[in-house]
């Protein structure tokens, strides 16, 4: 019994000898020497859009040009993803579906302007500078980061 307790002491001290090391690590941002400026437009269709006065109409077609517009900034951002079906049959082509998905997280993005290109239609201009995104992420944990050294 009193060898078990020794055993028990000496496997917990060296147990908790372990968690007492410091461990310092430093980490390097590096900021680009250029940042690109993104630029995309948005379009909407006054006619089509929902409202009981032309106003109320005019400002969703300013809406939905500005949606569009941000679809477009994360096409450039992130990509597009596509998925495409074709189906035959005894070597005919029957049918052949495609479709289009974008997703993406767009921060920093600037309205430049939202001006009517004709009497139906609406368009919206945003541009996106990457130094104010590299600000925006230095200022949160988010930022990826590349471990300089680390010291035990």
């Amino acid at each position: 019994m009193k060898y078990l307790r020794l055993l028990m002491l000496a496997t917990l001290v060296s147990l908790t000898g372990c968690s007492l090391l410091e461990k310092n690590t430093v980490y390097d941002i590096k900021e680009p020497k250029t940042f690109p400026v993104l630029k995309a437009v948005g379009y909407a269709a006054l006619s089509s859009q929902p409202g009981n006065s032309d106003s109320e109409r005019m400002l969703n077609a300013m809406r939905a040009s500005k949606l569009d517009a941000y679809r477009e900034l994360a096409e450039q951002v992130s990509g597009q993803e596509i998925y495409s079906d074709t189906s035959y049959r005894s070597r005919t082509l029957q049918g052949e579906t495609i479709e289009a998905s974008v997703s993406g997280i767009i921060r920093g993005a600037r309205v430049v302007q939202t001006y009517p290109v004709n009497d139906d239609v609406y368009a919206t201009e945003l541009e996106l500078d990457f130094k104010r995104v590299f600000e925006l992420y230095e200022n949160t944990s988010a930022m990826p980061t590349r471990v300089q050294k680390t010291r035990y």
